[in-house]
Order: structure tokens, then C-alpha cells, then sequence
């Protein structure tokens, strides 16, 4: 019987390094928007939008996209030998997003109060929250499961497949999070056309295809 063709399967390699430019694209979006048109931003100012829009850059640049780059880890480093090397960036990457997700967490919180405007009333902050306190969860289990030395090999092979389901999962929830602060910043600003509205859509856009870059690079081997 001869061998299957293989012309249409692909490998996790390139899915990453598509990943990876996104990430650029998406920081560089992210930076033009909120520097051009938004005015910067600063944990304290007599502008308050420049406080706010701290939590957009921290949300995306440092909390999804830093979470996407520690899971695509894995698939990127080409060192399968060394898995210490992998987990130590992995964890040090999945640090920094959770950092950056809790202090945006409480940029916004922040400002709503000054603002006087009222904390959890929309279903994008109900899923934001969600976001992050799964994500944290999800760290600690992670942590004891394969950083704590007190781990069984058997507990973190049977764990697994639950860690990095569940890890795509709340990064999936994460995105569609941003999707819904993006279109709610649209609204509010009452965008239309121009190029602040073209460069919010396109954050966007490229969100979403950074999701299916990181979801492929889960789910396809690393080289055929």
C-alpha cells in the first residue's frame, strides 16, 4: 500500500513564526493607537483617559499577548531535548501576563472610581474578571504541578492534556474579552470612518488571527 500523501499537513514551526509577527504587528497597533490618537498614557494625570488607557495596553500587549507567546513556547523553542529551558520561559512569560493582567485590572478599576463611573456592569467586565482570576488559578495549579519539586511524574502527565486545554481556553475567553472592550471603545468614541477607526478594527483583526495562530500551534506536531 503506498505511504498517505502528506502535501497538505504543515508543521506548528511556521504557525509561530506567523505567531510571532503578529505580536509585533499588534504591539506596534496597539502603541500607534494609544500614543496618536489617545494621547499616551500615565498611571497618574490630570487627563483621565490617559489613565485609562493604560488597561488596553496592559489587557493586550502584556496580558494576551505575553499568555500567547508562553503557550506557544513549547512548539517555538526548538530544543525538545531541554524541556527545563522551554518550562522556565513558559513560566516566566505566563508571569509577566498575569502580572500585567492584574495591574490592569486594577488601572480600570481605578479610574472608574475617579471617574465616578460604576465597577462590573458589562458583560465585558464580567468576562475580563473571569479572564484573570481563571488565568491565576490555572498559574497556581501549573505551579505546583510542574515547578513545585514535591510533584509526582505520574500527577503531571494525567494533568496535561486538562492544563493545556484549559490554558487555551482562557486564552480563548481572553480574546473574545478584548473583542468586546475594542468594539465597546468604538461605540463610545462614536468611531465611524478615519484612521483611528481603521487602526482599532485592525487591532481587532489581527487579535482574532493571533488566536488561530497560537490555537494551531497547540494542536499541530512540531515537525513532520
Amino acid at each position: 500500500m503506498a505511504p498517505k500523501s502528506r502535501s497538505y499537513q504543515i508543521s506548528a514551526t511556521p504557525v509561530t513564526v506567523i505567531g510571532h509577527l503578529l505580536f509585533i504587528a499588534l504591539t506596534t497597533l496597539v502603541l500607534v493607537w494609544l500614543l496618536k490618537f489617545r494621547e499616551g498614557f500615565a498611571l497618574e494625570s490630570v487627563n483621565k483617559s490617559k489613565s485609562f488607557n493604560l488597561h488596553p495596553f496592559l489587557m493586550v500587549v502584556g496580558f494576551i499577548l505575553m499568555a500567547g507567546e508562553g503557550i506557544m513556547v513549547y512548539k517555538a523553542i526548538p530544543d525538545r531535548r531541554d524541556m527545563k529551558v522551554q518550562r522556565s520561559v513558559h513560566l516566566t512569560l505566563q508571569t509577566i501576563a498575569l502580572g500585567c493582567g492584574i495591574f490592569g485590572i486594577v488601572v480600570i478599576f481605578k479610574f472608574q472610581d475617579e471617574a465616578k463611573i460604576p465597577d462590573m456592569y458589562t458583560l465585558h467586565s464580567w468576562l475580563g474578571m473571569s479572564a484573570v482570576c481563571l488565568f491565576g488559578l490555572q498559574y497556581l495549579l501549573g505551579f505546583f504541578s510542574y515547578v513545585f519539586p514535591g510533584a509526582e511524574s505520574y500527577s503531571r502527565a494525567a494533568y496535561r492534556p486538562w492544563h493545556t486545554f484549559g490554558g487555551l481556553v482562557i486564552f480563548l475567553l481572553a480574546i473574545a474579552t478584548a473583542e468586546m472592550g475594542l468594539l465597546q471603545k468604538f461605540l463610545f468614541l462614536g468611531l465611524l470612518r478615519g484612521q483611528e477607526a481603521l487602526i482599532v478594527n485592525f487591532i481587532g483583526l489581527l487579535l482574532f488571527l493571533f488566536a488561530v495562530a497560537v490555537g494551531l500551534a497547540v494542536v499541530l506536531p512540531r515537525y513532520y
